[in-house]
């Protein structure tokens, strides 16, 4: 790959997604563009570039977002994290329900990946809520259109699930049989909860306007720079209630950002509450 194809190739991902590319990324930037190579049959990066240039509907480039982005997860992903709504969030959200009468519990999982977050979110929300009355509802969103396919599906290779508390696959999941043997899919009572869209975090606002008491946007600014950092902790500070929680991931800091959240403890941070 060449520096100018490269810096083409770079530029047009921050572009459009705000990933950020250093020159340390330019393998693993190749190796995922060989995949886009076989796909639509072209035999060099320089073909490729031109593909990108001259076409103007955009299907291209959202592949080009896809093959880029990275998306490993997994369920429980960060446990402490869960142990942490389980023994703090939840228990005070549900007070403050009783004094405040929210409608619903709001959770928005903003890089859902292929669904293992919301769900893992998912079956934490129903187990501390199911003696409540209370409704709660789950927003998922992905710049990728291709892991939200999958995460819609929410089926899930036997060794992906048997990585849970065997209790939990019995209670959450189906088993698959026939063709879909060795495969396991979310039971409905999961899924209804859940409701997938494409977002880009940086451009435009959601497709929803409720405000949440808790959201999940972890793992994902390590790929963005400092400025747009920033620019996308505001914006979801903006969605919380206040005393709402963001947990973002725990390779992550807002140290150095300017931003109106109080630091909980690493990795987890609060909305001021109204005094």
């Amino acid at each position: 790959m060449r520096d100018s194809e490269f810096d083409f190739i770079r530029t047009l991902v921050y572009e459009h997604s705000r990933i950020h590319l250093g020159p340390d990324k330019r393998e693993l930037v190749a190796a995922r563009l060989g995949k886009r190579l076989r796909a639509t049959q072209l035999t060099s990066i320089g073909e490729y570039c031109d593909l990108l240039k001259n076409r103007s509907d955009g299907q291209e480039l959202a592949h080009l977002i896809d093959a880029i982005s990275t998306n490993h997860t997994f369920f429980f992903r960060e446990t402490p994290h869960f142990d942490f709504l389980r023994a703090h969030v939840m228990p005070e959200m549900i007070q403050r329900h009783r004094t405040e009468r929210w409608p619903r519990f709001y959770a928005w999982s903003a890089a859902c990946s292929t669904g293992e977050e919301p769900y893992s979110l998912a079956i934490t929300l129903t187990e501390c809520l199911q003696n409540t009355g209370w409704g709660w509802q789950i927003e998922a969103t992905d710049i990728s259109h291709r892991v939200l396919e999958k995460a819609g599906a929410a089926i899930y290779r036997e060794d992906v699930v048997n990585r849970l508390p065997p209790a939990c696959i019995k209670t959450y999941f189906q088993k698959g049989v026939g063709p879909q043997a060795g495969n396991y899919r979310v039971k409905p009572a999961l899924r209804d909860h859940v409701s997938y869209h494409h977002l880009n975090l940086l451009e435009g606002e959601p497709p929803f306007r409720e405000p949440f008491q808790l959201i999940f946007c972890r793992n994902v600014m390590i790929y963005f720079d400092r400025a747009t950092q920033e620019e996308l902790v505001n914006k979801l500070a903006r969605r919380l209630v206040p005393g709402g929680y963001l947990l973002v991931g725990h390779s992550e800091s807002l140290t150095g950002i300017r931003h109106s959240l109080q630091l909980v403890r690493p990795a987890i941070y609060r909305r001021p509450p109204v005094s």
